[in-house]
């Protein structure tokens, strides 16, 4: 009896965890408030994504966040500034995708390449984009061979771009948005190949009737619908008014198909420059130094330990950055040279930090994203710190709903003109100005010197400005002391120098936790 009992309540229980199982299944495909069908043509066609695996875009590296004491890693200099360093605050970074190695020359020419080959007459386009390669010069150092070589040679190849500003920088960051989105598209078929662009069809993929744009692939503007280019896997369009268009690889029967939307989880978050927080929060690498919630030991550089040459076995006694030993010596004794390098060094060179970052100390300094204070971090939130917001929008066709592109297809941005989203009336108003009438008051999108005003004394008695630009990180021409993670100067955001260049950032969307459910609660049913 007893057995025919435990027979029993174990199929009652598998039962009853297949149809929990059944019923989970099921309400990921019906909204659990309504109970209307997602996806579902004869149902109005609500499109949602049945899954979302979250990948990591070209070159980037997972940055789990979490809490810090920013500047806590600063050390004190004789002579030195306390405004050099971080105000010491606990914050905490988001998690975050960043490069593994700084940008190039061969990466920065492949951009100039691609200007050259697209806009192939547009000469001031290129010339904006050139790496200022006059850095190099010095009345009383002959350096003038790099001046011609360094972008260009294959011998520094794989060196870090130099002699780009910050606005430069950012408006790679732009571009490489774009190419890595098209090529996503393009390569799992919800676009149509590269064979059938620009007029030229040629290998398999070739269509009978090749597409031809005037304009480069730009990411909103085909979000917006406004790049028409469906390939042979593109979505189909569940709309019971969308029409049905051109028959799917196979011989399959026409279908309406549409582009992919942000909903559905393909399309990449934009390349742009890391924060100062993120940026420093990553060169620390204190996620090697945690257990359990503590972090065993203090680090002063990207790895552990008070000195610049490895501890460890295998490596013990490599030197560990690209930096300038002291006021002469950039690169030690011929036969037995410290670091390799009288300038620059291979992207990926010495050892890495535990997150898998290379040269966070030396080598050159980074740009990031954010304006120079030297108060910032007693102001700025403890919630991914950062200075330096101008709130722009696109701007739409009021009629049309589409975006207005400038002349090389991308987005034309205005200034934000209100704190909230506006009535309808209030958007249609007629905008004095170029500020909408929000009550009467105007709202002010350039928030860099919010609660520390810029100085009316700037060229007077500081340089300091909303232009001025934080860098990070020491470079081949720093002392030991800026390979500090803390440490921070400013320049100005079209300015360039020899020793500083830059690596992308890209926001990490959804859990923060690289491996969910391990040291924290697990989400979703």
């Amino acid at each position: 009896m007893k057995r025919i009992l435990y027979f029993s309540l174990t199929f009652i229980f598998v039962l009853a965890v297949f149809s929990s199982c059944k019923n989970r299944k099921n309400s990921a495909e019906t909204s659990n408030k309504t109970g209307y069908a997602y996806n579902n043509k004869d149902n109005g066609g609500f499109a949602v994504a049945s899954k979302f695996k979250r990948g990591v875009g070209q070159g980037l590296m997972e940055i789990e966040g979490g809490q810090f004491i920013m500047g806590g890693s600063g050390i004190d200099i004789p002579g030195q500034e306390l405004s050099n360093y971080n105000y010491k605050r606990e914050v905490t970074v988001s998690s975050f995708y960043m490069d593994e190695t700084e940008v190039s020359n061969t990466n920065w020419l492949e951009y100039l390449n691609w200007i050259r080959r697209t806009y192939p007459t547009d000469q001031q386009y290129y010339y904006e984009e050139l790496p200022d390669t006059l850095v190099w010069r010095s009345p009383l150092s002959f350096n003038e061979p790099f001046v011609n070589n360094y972008l260009r040679h294959p011998a520094y190849k794989d060196y870090p771009v130099v002699g780009v500003s910050a606005l430069q920088a950012e408006r790679y960051c732009a571009w490489r948005t774009d190419m890595v989105n098209e090529k996503l598209l393009r390569d799992q078929g919800y676009m149509n190949s590269f064979a059938a662009v620009n007029g030229t069809a040629t290998g398999s993929n070739a269509l009978a009737t090749p597409i031809n744009r005037d304009k480069p692939f730009n990411t909103e503007l085909y979000l917006n619908g406004q790049i028409d280019d469906k390939g042979p896997n593109a979505k189909t369009d569940l709309n019971p008014a969308a029409t049905a268009g051109t028959s799917s690889t196979g011989g399959g029967a026409p279908r309406a198909t549409r582009n992919v939307r942000l909903e559905d989880g393909v399309i990449l978050q934009p390349y742009r420059l890391p924060t100062e927080a993120e940026w420093e929060y990553a060169a620390l690498g204190l996620i090697g130094n945690t257990q359990d919630q503590n972090i065993d030991s203090k680090k002063i550089y990207p790895w552990n330990g008070l000195g610049i040459t490895s501890a460890k076995k295998r490596t013990r006694g490599e030197i560990l950055a690209n930096f300038k030993r002291s006021k002469g010596d950039f690169m030690g004794v011929g036969g037995s040279l410290n670091d390799r390098a009288a300038f620059t060094e291979n992207v990926i060179s010495y050892l890495p930090n535990d997150f898998g970052l290379y040269n966070m100390a030396g080598n050159v300094n980074e740009w990031v994203a954010d304006v120079y204070r030297a108060a910032t971090f007693e102001q700025a939130d403890a919630l991914n710190p950062f200075r330096g917001n101008q709130f722009v929008n696109k701007d739409r066709d009021p009629a049309t709903g589409a975006l207005k592109a400038d002349k090389y297809g991308k987005p034309i941005m205005v200034k934000a003109n209100a704190g909230k989203k506006q009535t309808w009336a209030e958007l249609n108003a007629v905008k004095t100005d170029s500020v909408a009438k929000t009550g009467g008051d105007s709202y002010n999108p350039d928030q860099r010197g919010y609660r520390d005003e810029e100085s009316p004394l700037y060229g007077i008695t500081t340089l300091v400005n909303n232009k001025s630009r934080v860098y990070k990180g020491g470079s081949w021409n720093d002392q030991a002391q800026w390979l500090n993670p803390a440490t921070r100067r400013h320049m100005q955001e079209d300015d360039s120098s020899a020793d500083v260049g830059f690596r992308c950032a890209m926001t990490m969307l959804g859990s923060s936790a690289i491996k969910p459910g391990k040291g924290g609660f697990k989400t979703g049913r």
